[in-house]
């Protein structure tokens, strides 16, 4: 597993788009797919934060997040475009970001990325995690339906 900054060292094409799509709507939207105890998957709605260092976010108390804690394997998916079906997909493990100066920096970050002057009051209940990549999928189109969609694949190998 790598983090965001290694992946867009790596192939900065695959980041470029991935964070387009993330990140289309104003601030980062995706889907995350965790593991409940049981096996079966759980998919939420969250909000990614893409660093320059990481792909990081703010995990609110709830079954994903005691999914991470408990088996860190994730998947995340951009939201749906309104013009086509173009999609990034990332998958790997998460970890619970311990660091407080990383955790200060993405509170800042969550905040500007929403143009508010702090961060919320209730961020203090939220955990930061840092999202390891070890595989990804684009996917790019020419508009809803296309008969010919182009993926790119990429895993990660030691």
């Amino acid at each position: 597993m790598i983090t965001w900054g290694e992946f867009a060292v790596q192939r900065p094409d695959l980041a470029e788009a991935g964070r387009g799509l993330l990140y289309q709507f104003g601030v980062g939207l995706a889907f995350l797919a965790t593991t409940r105890a049981d096996g079966a998957p759980r998919v939420h709605p969250m909000c990614p934060l893409v660093t320059e260092e990481g792909l990081y976010a703010f995990i609110v108390p709830s079954p994903k997040r005691n999914d991470l804690h408990r088996d860190g394997r994730y998947a995340m998916h951009s939201f749906p475009a309104d013009d086509n079906e173009d999609a990034f997909s990332v998958s790997g493990r998460a970890r619970q970001v311990t660091d407080p100066a990383i955790a200060a920096m993405l509170a800042i970050r969550y905040a500007d990325e929403r143009k508010m002057r702090e961060p919320p009051d209730a961020l203090v209940t939220w955990e930061p995690f840092e999202f390891r990549i070890g595989s990804c999928l684009l996917t790019k189109t020419t508009k809803h339906g296309d008969p010919d969609p182009q993926h790119t694949t990429w895993h990660f190998s030691t």
